[in-house]
């Protein structure tokens, strides 16, 4: 069935950045088949029509790098470094999780991206003492689109080790694709820091017989350089380089802390960067140079990491903090400007995590898109600049609808596949069993 999508101002996030004012839409199979231009005739051959009533649309974000499992765990470590915060808080209330508490946590998470216009996300989990399967299912459900990788530790006895690289790759095999096509997963060695060598060869041939991508947490902070350079002999990209992560198509979340020959092994290597820029401020990590990655032809996606770290999924604030912190750090107001940078959340995202099917409305892309609703909200005034107000302006509660996959999923800023207030309650209820 086709559905002409009309009445409304659309923004294409294309390779070209095209903006159809009074434009239209049409979708069939879950696919966009037409964006451009009002056409009277193709509008009466649709079965379907959807007047938008004004309101902007846009590609769906897509956030690059995230921890939904950890949702719950939202305000608890405040004020810490990353080492601390991560052994002394974060890890240890892991450690607590029960299928049930990962299943709510998740949830929430998946409901917070949705409202906010995540369509898409890449995602790391901790799976110790959760049934990881149920918490597939439970993604499944929302209807979103993303990458849920099971991360690898390398923690306990060595026949401890052995089991969890087994379950990694049994994981990894059976949602290489699942939900449709919808879900799919990645090789997640958690950092060069918290994996043995031999766990990160393991990941490299698990990553190369599967087909799959990796995915990794690497030079995050000064600290992390200094450990890993004293271990190994070398810094962490050069110390990856030699085992063959690169080897795999790879996001590297943060890289914060990068030399120029580092930033040359990336674009060799095409290894793609999920930039986090709350998480790195508020963990006192530093300041990940953008400009000059984007400058060497690195693909960047925008990312939010945790919310116990960040602490919400709101992507237009993710992606706003990213711009400015460019602007201010070059002292230079023309570096990432908004169209680079709304690119960054949306189309050149998606492609970062290898969903090159989304994240922009064109021909033949999936139809995951959003809709907000600008007459009642004074700060996205006047109407004439809506360009500029994505960026500068907007944030995650003005997006009204949610579609994926055509489908709608968020109406007038109510999930339809999710209970909110079960969910709420169950958050509050669970975390208060948590022993801290």
């Amino acid at each position: 069935m086709k559905t002409a999508y009309i009445n409304a101002a659309f923004f294409t996030m294309d390779q070209k950045n095209q903006i159809f004012n009074n434009g239209l839409m049409i979708i069939e199979n879950e696919m966009i088949i037409y964006i451009g231009s009002f056409q009277n005739q193709l509008v009466e051959e649709a079965e379907n029509i959807v007047d938008l009533k004004g309101k902007w649309v846009m590609p769906g974000l897509v956030n690059t790098h995230s921890h939904i499992v950890m949702t719950l765990l939202r305000g608890i470590g405040d004020d810490m470094l990353l080492k601390p915060w991560l052994e002394t808080r974060i890890w240890p209330l892991e450690a607590q999780f029960t299928t049930e508490i990962a299943q709510v946590s998740t949830e929430l998470g998946m409901l917070e991206m949705l409202k906010s216009g995540t369509t898409s996300f890449s995602d790391m989990f901790n799976p110790k003492g959760i049934d990881a399967d149920a918490v597939m299912e439970k993604i499944g459900e929302t209807g979103i689109r993303g990458a849920f990788s099971y991360t690898i530790f390398s923690l306990g006895t060595e026949k401890e080790q052995q089991a969890h690289l087994l379950e990694a790759e049994r994981f990894a095999k059976k949602y290489k694709t699942s939900a449709n096509g919808r879900l799919t997963t990645m090789v997640a060695p958690h950092s060069p820091y918290a994996c043995t060598t031999e766990a990160l060869l393991e990941s490299v041939r698990i990553a190369k017989e599967n087909e799959l991508m990796i995915h990794i947490h690497v030079s995050e902070t000064d600290y992390e350089i200094a450990d890993i350079q004293q271990r190994y002999g070398h810094r962490p990209v050069e110390y990856l380089r030699r085992l063959g992560i690169f080897d795999s198509p790879t996001v590297m979340a943060h890289g914060v802390v990068l030399n120029e020959e580092e930033r040359e092994i990336l674009k060799a290597y095409d290894v793609r960067v999920a930039h986090n820029p709350i998480s790195n401020l508020k963990l006192g990590s530093g300041v990940a140079d953008i400009v000059r990655l984007l400058d060497h032809g690195i693909k960047v996606g925008i990312a939010t990491d945790g919310v116990a770290s960040n602490n919400n999924f709101d992507m237009f604030e993710e992606m706003r903090t990213a711009a400015l912190l460019q602007k201010g750090m070059y002292k230079d107001a023309t570096k990432l400007p908004a169209k680079t940078t709304l690119s960054l959340a949306t189309r050149v995202g998606a492609e970062a995590i290898g969903m090159n099917s989304t994240g922009s409305l064109e021909q033949g892309k999936q139809a995951d898109f959003i809709t907000i609703y600008p007459y009642d909200k004074e700060h996205l005034q006047p109407l004439s600049e809506a360009a500029s107000h994505l960026l500068y302006a907007a944030n995650g509660r003005d997006v009204c609808d949610v579609y994926i996959n055509g489908q709608l999923i968020v109406k007038d800023r109510s999930c339809l596949t999710i209970d909110e207030e079960k969910v709420i309650y169950e958050t509050n209820r669970l975390q208060a069993k948590l022993k801290r």
